[in-house]
């Protein structure tokens, strides 16, 4: 059984928790997924199935697309709901959507962020949560990111929190590797009243839409739940196309480099290799220097 299975994970479940119930389902362990989502948040998982389990490197830093809700009025510990406060309230009243949109526009383009503790980022081997869960915090550089785009969905209203809190919804697209909570706690601080990160959905993963999406719900229920799968070759869809003869098929088929001379690629640009008939036979990379295309990952 290969292919991809797009999931809209909910609430109060892990990433992990989630590919065990398809593997339930399917009846088989080769399954993975393609970006982890933290237990509060809902939304598009890819999830990588027999065959397609090798293609997920290809797939994991797809542009995102988000909704978000942020709450002023103070920081947490886990810079999401789930945490514990940091600090009293710090009245939001005075902040409207004005001051907000003056500020987004700091948070477009290129920008760093310090991975939070509380992350399945991996330093020394060991996730950044399992550090924080002993109470440790561990030294982390700032990587870069790409916020695409930012736009406000609903005004700065009083939140449901009370306390003098207020919420507002952001869309964000961004790329694989943005923290969300790292976003909405520095907006607060740009507007000097603490912030964090109330909800988020992921509404998109690369091209993969939460309207594909099948619920696990609706999953377990089905009398086919294969039916759902997708194609293994949906995977790697968005990589450009290079069309192989029929020797050089069998060959890309053996992990044999083809050499080519009336195409030009970009040096460790990342091709689909195709049969005569369509089919996907590998995913190569092309080698400037030999002016040739390596089998990356061969699929037959």
């Amino acid at each position: 059984m290969d292919g991809l299975l797009i999931i809209d994970k909910p609430e109060g479940i892990t990433s992990h928790d989630a590919v065990n119930r398809v593997r339930r389902v399917l009846g088989t362990r080769r399954v993975g997924h393609t970006g982890t989502l933290d237990p509060f948040a809902t939304g598009v998982m890819v999830v990588v199935v027999g065959k397609a389990t090798r293609l997920a490197q290809f797939l994991d830093k797809d542009e995102k697309e988000y909704e978000a809700v942020i709450r002023f009025g103070f920081e947490t510990d886990t810079g999401d709901r789930t945490g514990s406060p940091k600090s009293e309230v710090q009245s939001p009243k005075s902040v409207s959507r004005i001051d907000v949109e003056s500020i987004l526009g700091r948070f477009i383009g290129e920008i760093e962020q310090i991975p939070p503790m509380y992350s399945a980022k991996k330093i020394d081997g060991k996730k950044l949560y399992e550090h924080a869960r002993n109470g440790e915090t561990v030294e982390r550089k700032p990587i870069g990111v790409i916020v695409n785009e930012l736009q406000i969905t609903s005004d700065v209203n009083p939140s449901d929190f009370g306390h003098g809190t207020s919420d507002f919804g952001l869309r964000i697209v961004c790329s694989a590797g943005t923290y969300i909570r790292v976003l909405a706690e520095e907006i607060g601080r740009k507007l000097g009243v603490g912030a964090h990160l109330a909800e988020l959905r992921r509404t998109r993963s690369g091209r993969f839409s939460v309207r594909e999406s099948i619920t696990l719900d609706k999953l377990e229920k089905s009398d086919d739940p294969s039916s759902s799968l997708l194609p293994v070759e949906d995977a790697v869809r968005h990589l450009e196309p290079f069309d192989l003869d029929e020797d050089r098929a069998a060959a890309t088929a053996n992990g044999l480099s083809t050499r080519i001379s009336d195409q030009q690629f970009e040096d460790g640009q990342t091709l689909r290799m195709l049969s005569p008939g369509g089919d996907l036979i590998a995913v190569g990379v092309f080698e400037s220097d030999t002016n040739s295309i390596r089998p990356r990952v061969v699929l037959v």
